[in-house]
């Protein structure tokens, strides 16, 4: 995914009510941007960090810039616009680049699906083969504690919606389905993802009976740059 213009720099003063940021220019002039990010960005949004924001051409939006990358003190790039993963994972299944959910030849996205009125991500189907349910969840947590292990959590937050999922892709394969779970892992610091049981214990839980029942986990990686992000590595999941 190349970004639409090029990024500009800056430095993150904080982020607030979820969806805004505050930056600063070398200049010292200040502005606001949109953060398209829900979760609690632990350890990626700290005060002076480096900020990587695209501007958008539409005069009639409130924020024109958009906060798309951060750089943390290890220097690793995070991309904290959540928006990205999806699109992220649909060129790479175009392009067959996730190999365990390759040769299908129908994609469709925003489907709905299970008896608690979800949409999955990604319903992949063709002949003779079970269609397969794509959950896709974005990883940004880097280990606080020991944040040079390059281990990475999901989620960094409760997440009842996160639980409702899991239950969804357990009907599908219930129902004779497949269901996948993918990891997009974006952070440069992050090289395995597990659960965070520390942090949402009931969603470890469910994802562990999850596994037992057959719902497949992957983990995938993004190259980032200030030019383009690409899905490329496969991870440990753990």
């Amino acid at each position: 995914m190349k970004f639409a213009t090029p990024l500009q720099q800056a430095r993150l003063i904080k982020r607030y009510k979820r969806f805004l940021a505050d930056l600063r220019l070398a200049d010292g002039s200040e502005f606001t941007a949109h953060c398209a990010n829900t979760g609690k960005m632990t350890g990626c949004a700290e005060p002076d960090f480096a900020a990587f924001y695209s501007t958008s051409d539409n005069l009639k939006r409130k924020y024109r810039h958009s906060l798309e990358l951060t750089r943390n003190q290890f220097g690793q790039l995070i991309c904290v616009n959540t928006a990205v993963a999806n699109k992220l994972v649909e060129e790479a299944l175009h392009a067959n680049l996730i190999t365990q959910l390759s040769g299908y030849e129908q994609l469709q996205s925003e489907v709905k699906y299970g008896q608690e009125n979800s949409r999955i991500d990604f319903l992949l189907s063709g002949p003779n083969r079970p269609s397969c349910y794509v959950e896709v969840k974005s990883v940004t947590l880097l280990s606080q504690d020991c944040p040079l292990s390059g281990q990475g959590y999901f989620p960094d937050a409760q997440t009842l919606r996160g639980q409702k999922h899991i239950r969804e892709l357990i009907e599908m394969v219930e129902q004779g389905h497949r269901a996948v779970l993918l990891f997009a892992v974006l952070h440069e610091g992050i090289s395995q993802v597990s659960a965070a049981k520390h942090i949402d214990e009931k969603y470890a839980l469910l994802l562990d009976s999850a596994i037992t029942k057959g719902v497949e986990v992957l983990a995938y990686k993004a190259n980032i740059s200030t030019d383009e992000i690409t899905l490329a590595e496969k991870l440990l999941f753990n």
